[in-house]
């Protein structure tokens, strides 16, 4: 005997024109998504009538079928009543109402945008800058275990190379699966950028290529961020272009041509030089920013990181400080100033541990500081600590402020992206002890001044 999910599948099949009428399903938290081949065969009524079935949609020519949160066993059942491929899930909220433009819709779909693009990326990040990190360590610059001509020196910078010199292709990827754009296009379009032909060009000086007999400028775009940033989130719109003008029967074949060639033009001659222009000119500022008052500006930073943070603001620093380590190797004011306040956050949890008098209470933000120190999880502390008592995100900002303001003074570089617990201090090392130790200085100090300052500010009696 068929159970429900069984019978629902079998009747959904049937409504859409059967399992030949149908080019592709998947399904998001609550809906079956057909893509079908002709219209005019789904049977909207029959579908509305299913038992097990809450409504229906036509979006963008695609028959969406409400279920609710057994979807995941219909979808299964669907696939293999039909002897279709199967998909993961949609992530994203593709049902949700369009938002009426403004500034502030708009910046936060830009943040929403490149958090989902580089947040994926992290553990590549950390795995590949651990490597140089140890290559950094035993090479001669510090213990000088392993000399520059050994093979394990060069196999530790192979992996780094890696994982930073293919940025594009990786981005592409990440990009294309927030935006809901095919993910090989995404690569495909990162692989372009990063063409040895390209690169060739580059390095012999050319100075200019011409796409279609336009003029493309030429440039290395391995190690950037902002070029294929560009281009996938153009590209989301060219593909579906395609897709909605070229009939199902051709548009596996032809939408992804169509989609790069008009593409390749459009990122090369326009987007990549932009998004390269742009990346060079935040580099510099921000180098030139260092080397003119720049302690201030670390100082500054660390003390509203965390608030940024909180409010996701920081990813618009984030891009910048990836694209200038990208670029340069080290990175001098973001990254200083993104350490001193996690270890402030650090601090602020140990300072309210030592003030609260309540043993709960007190082993809670004992808590908060082992999850950030040793767990690299500074929420418990910002929120717990931080937002529940108030005046200890004063405390965690002078801290933060104090440990900038010496990183800067010192002019301390940040060579890798490490971890974000008490590790964070090995991206340190690149340019010798100094370099290292006065970054590990800066954090103790702003470990030590946030617990500080926490401790004699007290607790807002209100919270």
């Amino acid at each position: 005997m068929a159970n429900n999910f069984e019978t629902i599948a079998n009747d959904v099949i049937k409504a859409v024109g059967g399992k030949e009428n149908v080019t592709n399903v998947t399904h998001c938290m609550t809906r079956l998504r057909f893509n079908v081949v002709d219209d005019s065969k789904v049977d909207v009524d029959g579908i509305r009538n299913t038992k097990g079935v809450m409504g229906y949609v036509n979006q963008g020519g695609q028959h969406q079928i409400i279920v609710g949160q057994t979807v995941d066993k219909v979808y299964d059942e669907v696939v293999r009543q039909g002897g279709f491929v199967a998909q993961k899930a949609i992530e994203e909220n593709v049902d949700a109402p369009k938002e009426k433009l403004t500034f502030k819709s708009a910046f936060n779909n830009t943040l929403n945008y490149l958090s989902g693009s580089l947040t994926p990326l992290i553990p590549l990040i950390l795995a590949a800058a651990l490597f140089r990190t140890v290559q950094s360590v035993l090479g001669p610059q510090m213990l000088g275990v392993i000399s520059e001509t050994s093979d394990l020196y060069t196999v530790l910078g192979m992996v780094y190379n890696a994982g930073f010199y293919f940025m594009p292709i990786y981005i592409g990827y990440t990009a294309s699966k927030k935006l809901g754009v095919n993910p090989a296009l995404g690569m495909l379009m990162g692989g372009i950028l990063i063409a040895p032909e390209l690169i060739a060009l580059a390095n012999n000086g050319v100075q200019t290529l011409k796409v279609y007999g336009i003029p493309a400028s030429v440039a290395n775009y391995s190690q950037t961020i902002l070029p294929i940033i560009l281009s996938v989130w153009v590209m989301s719109y060219v593909e579906k272009f395609f897709n909605k003008v070229i009939p199902a029967t051709l548009r596996t074949i032809f939408a992804p041509f169509l989609t790069i060639a008009v593409m390749v033009p459009v990122a090369l001659c326009a987007l990549a030089p932009l998004g390269n222009f742009v990346g060079t000119g935040i580099g510099t500022a921000l180098l030139s920013l260092g080397n003119v008052g720049g302690f201030i500006a670390v100082a500054i930073i660390a003390a509203l990181w965390e608030f940024l943070v909180m409010s996701g603001m920081h990813l618009v620093l984030a891009v910048t400080m990836m694209t200038v380590m990208f670029t340069t190797g080290h990175e001098g004011i973001v990254s200083p100033a993104a350490c001193c306040a996690t270890f402030a956050a650090f601090g602020m949890a140990l300072g309210a541990a030592l003030l609260i008098k309540d043993k709960e209470e007190k082993s809670e933000n004992i808590g908060y500081f082992i999850a950030g120190f040793l767990g690299g999880v500074t929420e418990p502390a910002l929120y717990g600590t931080g937002v529940k008592y108030r005046k200890p995100l004063i405390g965690m900002a002078i801290g933060a402020a104090l440990g900038g303001l010496y990183a800067g003074l010192m002019h301390v570089n940040v060579y890798a992206l490490t971890s974000t617990n008490v590790l964070m201090v090995l991206g340190y090392i690149g340019e010798g002890t100094g370099n290292l130790v006065n970054g590990i200085i800066s954090c103790v100090i702003a470990m030590v001044g946030a617990a500080i300052a926490t401790y004699m500010l007290g607790l807002d009696d209100k919270a």
